[in-house]
């Protein structure tokens, strides 16, 4: 069920069903999440049910200021507090120490507690209605199945997940992959998920370098997004320099079929069958495109899904991040 996400109305209507421990798809400036009331662990089950998630991966809860941090929070060390200063709100994933107690079926179980604040209008009305109610916070994963395509419209949420679930429709997400991530349970912050906001921005503000996760002499915290394999749609999806994808589509033919590729070096095919579409030049771009693309070709059949490699620059690593993880399902 779709309901206008600037209308006052849906808003009450969402919170509603939130409150009485239902579930909601929800907008944000990344991915569309599917939410719930994170104090309430069985709507909070309801949700790894639904998407076919693993309980003891944690989810990130949504809150609609930092002053709901201290609620789940156990400790901000300062250059956390100085991220959150700087990025919320936004598209930045802050794991800190949770308080025990709190939010447990969110957290998977585990010590820490991954906090974001979306700054979509719609996320912020509802979030702000909900902690007027005393809600501190909505637990919401990406509205897929775990380990899919995430979605960038209420429509890719509503051909996932079926119209029996309610969704606020606030219109394509401006970012389109999801936030990034940083552990801020240790003495340095720690990178677990590259994003919009870059690491060299992070790091600037934070005013500490960052730690990479291949760094560590011990295990990262769990958190979403993080598995190798992640992202993918049905077809196989294949990383290949534009020369390799100009040679392979060479030697196609004209019968090749259920073949799709994206690429910023202009391509073609002798086959009418093989669907080519341009990837953008800027990484802003090409990121708010990626999801919406990989669900295109899946919807037109295709098995096999050709990525021209993306420039090796810091602006690209949230994007490359996410077609790496979609790659290593194939």
């Amino acid at each position: 069920m779709l309901l206008p996400g600037d209308n006052t109305d849906s808003i009450a209507t969402a919170a509603d069903r939130l409150s009485a421990g239902g579930l909601v798809g929800l907008p944000t400036e990344t991915v569309y999440g599917l939410a719930a009331d994170a104090a309430q662990d069985a709507a909070v089950r309801a949700i790894f049910t639904t998407k076919g998630r693993p309980a003891d991966h944690p989810l990130i809860v949504h809150v609609a200021g930092p002053e709901a941090v201290a609620h789940f929070a156990a400790d901000i060390p300062a250059f956390a507090q100085k991220l959150i200063d700087t990025f919320w709100p936004g598209p930045l994933t802050l794991i800190l120490p949770r308080r025990p107690g709190v939010a447990d079926a969110a957290a998977g179980g585990h010590a820490s507690i991954g906090l974001r604040c979306p700054s979509h209008p719609v996320a912020q009305r509802l979030l702000a209605t909900l902690a007027a109610r005393g809600i501190h916070g909505l637990a919401a994963p990406s509205a897929n199945r775990f380990g899919r395509v995430s979605p960038t419209t209420a429509a890719h949420v509503v051909a996932e997940l079926g119209d029996d679930l309610m969704v606020l429709d606030g219109g394509p997400c401006a970012v389109g992959i999801e936030s990034s991530i940083v552990d801020c349970t240790r003495r340095a912050p720690v990178l677990l998920r590259p994003g919009h906001i870059t690491r060299a921005q992070i790091e600037q503000a934070a005013g500490v370098p960052l730690l990479s996760k291949n760094m560590l002499s011990t295990p990262d915290p769990h958190a979403s997004g993080t598995l190798l394999a992640h992202y993918a749609p049905q077809a196989k999806v294949r990383l290949m320099g534009a020369r390799d994808l100009r040679a392979a589509l060479g030697v196609l033919g004209a019968d090749a079929r259920h073949m799709a590729v994206w690429a910023r070096t202009p391509l073609r095919s002798d086959s009418r069958h093989v669907l080519l579409r341009p990837m953008p030049d800027d990484a802003d771009t090409a990121a708010q495109q990626l999801f919406a693309v990989l669900r295109e070709f899946d919807a037109a059949g295709v098995r096999l899904i050709w990525v021209e490699a993306l420039p090796d620059t810091p602006e690209w690593d949230g994007v490359r991040d996410r077609l790496q993880r979609a790659a290593a399902s194939a």
